[in-house]
């Protein structure tokens, strides 16, 4: 096996060529702009219980709200990021980002269940958003600087994911839960604003003037062409079920008695999450220096051993702080080395490539946090850990498998 097999070595893009790289302001900036809006799926995991009491969802079923935003999310990766390789992915990101804010509207007045989730799948049809950004850095990065752009702006994507959480609860203590989502959407319509203005114009994209079925059908061909697609899926489908078991059902056992934690103490768990992801902004760094399957394989076991932190929720709260920094630790490591691998092995389908593996990733989600709640109230927290102990122990089960046939020799990494 040779470093080829690993770095995955590409064909030159014109972003490659040029060697003007993504400065660190536009890196920050994407990082930012992921953030916003990846934190429009998440803000409803520690409010809902406070919706289900304002709009008169069983709590068996409230699991649905998680379920229909990662639904729509997953339609969106299917049919809008392919389109970054078609269309220019600077209007395709303001607009969407500025449809997000119609949305949010939806969602934050929303008068009846229906309207709820049919708010919440537009919501998650849009955010998306993300994956365009995240494949449209990396083809702006350099290719022996691509792993590390990935990492920065892959790192908001998860802070925005974790902060979702206690900017939720805060929000939520001042105004209630529909103040959450009428502030992101100024937000939102802010962004695109900013963005339409300082986004470079890219060149010429890999499919263009080729029709959209032609679009889509090239991005299932991949699955079929890029073994590396297909196993970082599967990763992609176990790791954020894993993270979705926790953070969905978390916010019942603490606002029930006898702990009776506000919405902010619980946002807090987030704070602690993003301390783990803050840790992890070097997997893109540690993938371009060929070590990607290290990183998954410690990554995973460090996943698997939150759960027996986290499964002392009624010992300590601060061994599940513990759990929570360890858990998204791991996940904000196996993603980000996913996303450079399959980028680097196909730097020309860059928008379809992460499209293609986000669908796991959002199918895994949705799973994950319907399974969660329906454990919750068929075995309570230990249910919970059990089942997230499982979903790592998988993960960790398909590495050992795959991982023997694709790991690169000793001396194979390069030098920055």
């Amino acid at each position: 096996m040779t470093c080829h097999d690993v770095t995955a070595a590409e064909p030159k893009t014109a972003e490659t060529m040029s060697g003007r790289g993504l400065s660190p302001p536009m890196a920050l900036l994407f990082a930012l702009a992921c953030g916003l809006s990846v934190a429009n799926v998440y803000f409803a995991q520690p409010l809902l219980d406070a919706m289900a009491d304002d709009l008169g969802i069983a709590p068996a079923a409230i699991g649905l709200v998680v379920t229909f935003t990662q639904i729509g999310y997953a339609f969106g990766l299917v049919l809008i990021v392919p389109l970054g390789d078609l269309r220019d992915r600077r209007r395709l990101i303001a607009g969407q980002i500025a449809l997000s804010a119609v949305g949010l509207v939806i969602v934050g007045t929303a008068s009846h269940a229906a309207v709820l989730l049919a708010g919440l799948t537009l919501v998650g049809v849009l955010a998306v958003v993300v994956q365009v950004l995240v494949a449209y850095a990396a083809t702006l990065a350099t290719s022996e600087g691509r792993g590390r752009a990935i990492g920065i702006v892959t790192s908001g994507v998860v802070g925005g994911i974790l902060l979702a959480r206690f900017a939720a609860g805060a929000l939520a203590d001042l105004g209630g839960w529909r103040t959450v989502y009428l502030v992101s959407a100024g937000l939102m319509l802010a962004m695109a604003v900013l963005l339409l203005r300082v986004l470079p114009r890219g060149p010429k994209t890999a499919m263009a003037g080729s029709s959209y079925l032609a679009l889509l059908r090239s991005t299932a061909a991949l699955f079929v062409e890029e073994p590396i697609l297909r196993e970082r899926a599967l990763f992609a489908f176990l790791i954020f079920a894993d993270l979705n078991v926790f953070w969905t059902s978390i916010v019942l056992p603490l606002s029930a008695p006898p702990l009776s934690l506000s919405h902010t103490t619980i946002g807090l768990l987030g704070v602690a999450g993003f301390a783990g992801a803050l840790g992890a902004r070097n997997a893109g760094r540690l993938a371009d220096l060929g070590w990607a399957q290290r990183t998954t394989g410690l990554s995973l076991v460090l996943m698997l051993a939150a759960w027996a932190a986290i499964a002392c929720l009624h010992t300590s709260l601060w061994f599940v702080v513990a759990g929570v920094i360890m858990l998204d630790l791991g996940l904000q490591a196996v993603h980000v080395t996913s996303q450079s691998l399959i980028v680097a092995a196909r730097p020309d389908a860059a928008s379809r490539m992460v499209g293609g593996y986000m669908v796991f990733y959002s199918i895994g989600s949705a799973v994950g946090g319907l399974a969660s709640t329906m454990t919750y109230a068929a075995a309570g927290w230990t249910g919970v850990c059990i089942l997230g102990a499982g979903l790592s122990a998988s993960a960790l089960l398909v590495w050992v498998i795959t991982a023997s046939r694709i790991e690169a020799p000793a001396g194979c990494a390069s030098t920055p």
